[in-house]
């Protein structure tokens, strides 16, 4: 996406931090909105939609994880900011929806970088959900890219958030190929991710228990092979 058609909103409670990032973001091109908080970015994207919220995780009231969590199924890319560094706070942005997690203080370069990164990745979905429609079949189970469907083989649509659908569209279009966490985290959440273990095998126990609910012994489909990572095991159809 041009960076003068994109849509950003700031989410930061810190005045100083959010004008700073805005003028920043502005500076570059993008068309950019403030909000000091849950209920101000309600407002805004009631108003009008936006291309990717970069989210403060410690405000008042209304938390960014739990925010987080609210856009884990809108047309949104989430940019998580959070002064917490360690890996498991990492994980947990991750977990809760976010598409990328940033650690204060940070140069500002290196935000400029991971918003351009998300902003690339939604372009690219955007052009792959206006192709000719596509899917795929396997072990008696269809995923429908353009619709965003994943049909179980008694025909029962199964429920799959954003990030899950892009884990399992991952695993499908390289069925019976190796891919380490490394690299499902950068083809789920972008070039700019950092891998965390514990994030991708969450992502993907919870992708199993999904597939095994609508079908039992359907979760045998993603196979982990210890010390290289995951494979999907099944014959793979273009629809």
């Amino acid at each position: 996406m041009a960076p003068e058609t994109a849509r950003i909103v700031v989410v930061d409670d810190d005045a100083s931090i959010r004008d700073a990032l805005c003028d920043y973001l502005a500076r570059h091109g993008y068309a950019v909105r403030a909000a000091d908080g849950a209920a101000a970015l309600d407002r805004l994207l009631a108003q009008a939609p936006a291309d990717l919220v970069v989210l403060d995780w410690m405000m008042p009231g209304e938390d960014g994880l739990s925010v987080c969590r609210r856009l884990a199924e809108a047309d949104v890319a989430v940019l998580m900011l959070s002064a917490l560094d360690t890996p498991p706070d990492r994980v947990i942005g991750l977990e809760v929806g976010a598409d990328d997690y940033l650690a204060k203080p940070f140069e500002p370069r290196e935000l400029l970088a991971r918003v351009r990164a998300l902003l690339r990745r939604g372009a690219q979905l955007r052009r792959q959900a206006a192709a000719p429609a596509e899917g795929y079949a396997f072990a008696g189970w269809t995923l429908q890219i353009e619709a965003r469907a994943l049909r179980a083989p008694d025909g029962a649509e199964v429920t799959l958030t954003a990030g899950e659908f892009a884990l399992l569209r991952a695993f499908v279009e390289r069925a019976g190929r190796v891919l380490d966490r490394e690299r499902l985290m950068a083809l789920t959440h972008g070039d700019t991710a950092e891998s965390f273990d514990r994030a991708v095998d969450l992502a993907i126990s919870r992708l199993r228990r999904k597939l095994s609910q609508a079908h039992p012994g359907a979760d045998a489909l993603i196979q982990t092979l210890r010390g290289e990572g995951y494979r999907f095991a099944a014959t793979v159809r273009r629809l």
